[in-house]
């Protein structure tokens, strides 16, 4: 069912993607998406997609972990972040059946050991991830390693159609009034 979803999705925004795709390009040139390795159900690698925000050869290191990000992020990039829209190519990590849209965030395949082994203690890696989550409602980028996991092991506990609906509604409320996004 999320495939069908995914594929109704990118082309009824099909439109959205050409334009930020122009933006980007327009900003920074080619490649217009940024891929990153991440991991998916059972630490399973798979590639994952976004419309490039930052500078061609910023340094590969999580945003909070720089000194002065801004100076790396492209013209659009940071309005991009805040609306989310760098997140739209992910359809495509859904319609290759990497990720749902309502699960835990994928961790990153480098630097986030302390958070693959805190979800392989909660059993989160033994479901997909998605594009939003409950950590994503519940403060964003404002949580810790150690409260995502929680957050997530919450969802992993309580998963249902009901929440998942409660987590998409609330995420559309989230990137509207830009709430708890630090970078």
């Amino acid at each position: 069912m999320s495939r069908i979803v995914a594929i109704f999705l990118i082309f009824l925004i099909l439109p959205l993607y050409c334009l930020i795709a122009f933006i980007v390009y327009i900003s920074d040139g080619l490649p217009v998406f940024y891929v990153q390795k991440k991991l998916g159900l059972n630490h399973k690698e798979f590639n994952l997609y976004k419309f490039r925000t930052m500078k061609k050869n910023t340094p590969e290191v999580p945003t909070e972990e720089m000194n002065d990000s801004s100076k790396y992020i492209i013209k659009f990039g940071l309005f991009l972040r805040k609306f989310s829209l760098d997140e739209l190519p992910q359809f495509w990590n859904v319609l290759k059946g990497d990720m749902n849209f309502v699960g835990p965030r994928p961790c990153m395949a480098t630097n986030e050991e302390i958070v693959k082994t805190l979800r392989e203690e909660n059993g989160i890696h033994k479901i997909k991830p998605g594009i939003t989550g409950w950590a994503q409602v519940n403060g964003r980028d404002l949580n810790s390693f150690k409260n995502k996991v929680e957050l997530d092991n919450y969802y992993l506990l309580n998963k249902s159609f009901w929440l998942d609906f409660k987590i998409i509604f609330k995420t559309f409320f989230v990137v509207l009034v830009q709430r708890n996004i630090k970078h």
